[in-house]
């Protein structure tokens, strides 16, 4: 199946581009931004050989439907989604640190707690925790907004405000909003018999007023377990049953890959794909409790640029 791996438009008043891992951004008229989800897939920091058939629309869709739902919680930046695998927003200044909050012990923090770790980003972990074990709140465990080819890495509020990467006003706000938002995430996965784990929030500013910017509770950003199966397989020791790219990453662990120096990515056979796009479709509909409905993909490029041209021609 066709998938969109890369882009190269010019739409009418474009000023630049920026590639990232998974989303190519154009930057159009004054400060609109043109964001594209692309059926790229990265784990570790790698952008993965082979794209994954629907997955930018899917992205793109969750993503939409959680801005509108948080709207009344803190403005975002989305404006229109005139295609698909598009959002259309106000250009933000990014601020330099992601907003990460975790209901539960698991995944790169459980992989710390195992190697005695019992604090994360300034907040103490206590001892005795299992795997997939609930914290008795939701933690906050911020990392930094890496520049282009370079690694986020943990760091403290202690240390954000140390180093005047935010000031301290802003970050009681960030974590306000990011509070508020995970809470709205919770009670919206649980009406569809789910649980929202983890998720990462970006800000940015304009005008200086703070936005949320970028995706939101997507399976790229967030981790979800099934909510019936929680308790009984968490009381057996037994890996849950997770909506999220952690599968990703558990498949290239298994085949000795973790975006080391001198790792070889495994074969990406189409049964691998195949399998990771259906996973995808599967968190869609559960998620937004909505069936997903496939677009035409014949020529991917050809309708991003059609839709996009005729929506900025009517602004």
């Amino acid at each position: 199946m066709n998938t969109l791996t890369t882009t190269n438009f010019t739409f009418e008043g474009q000023k630049n581009i920026y590639h990232g891992k998974v989303r190519d951004v154009y930057t159009v008229k004054n400060d609109l931004l043109i964001m594209v989800a692309t059926d790229r897939i990265s784990a570790f920091d790698v952008v993965l050989p082979k794209g994954i058939p629907y997955k930018g629309q899917m992205l793109n869709q969750i993503a939409a439907k959680f801005l509108n739902a948080t709207v009344d919680i803190v403005p975002n930046w989305k404006v229109a989604t005139p295609d698909p695998m598009v959002t259309v927003g106000l250009r933000c200044e990014g601020l330099p640190v992601e907003m990460i909050v975790r209901g539960y012990l698991c995944g790169s923090a459980w992989r710390a707690y195992q190697k005695g770790v019992r604090e994360i980003c300034g907040v103490k972990i206590p001892d005795g925790m299992r795997e997939n074990q609930a914290f008795p709140t939701p933690i906050i465990t911020p990392t930094t907004k890496a520049q282009l080819g370079l690694h986020d890495e943990d760091i403290s509020k202690e240390e954000i405000l140390l180093q005047g990467l935010v000031s301290k006003e802003d970050y009681e706000l960030l974590e306000k909003y990011t509070l508020a938002l995970f809470q709205r995430g919770t009670e919206i996965a649980a009406k569809r018999s789910l649980i929202l784990v983890d998720t990462k929030y970006e800000f940015g500013k304009r005008n200086g007023k703070i936005y949320l910017i970028d995706e939101i509770h997507t399976p790229d950003s967030s981790r979800y377990f099934y909510a019936d199966t929680y308790a009984e397989l968490f009381e057996k020791g037994e890996a849950q049953k997770q909506l999220s790219k952690e599968f990703v990453r558990e498949w290239l662990m298994k085949n000795d890959f973790q975006g080391q120096e001198g790792q070889t990515i495994p074969e990406m056979t189409n049964e691998i794909v195949n399998g990771i796009s259906e996973r995808y479709i599967e968190l869609f509909e559960n998620i937004t409790g909505e069936k997903f409905v496939k677009e035409d993909i014949s020529d991917i490029s050809e309708r991003i640029e059609k839709n996009v041209s005729e929506y900025l021609r009517s602004c």
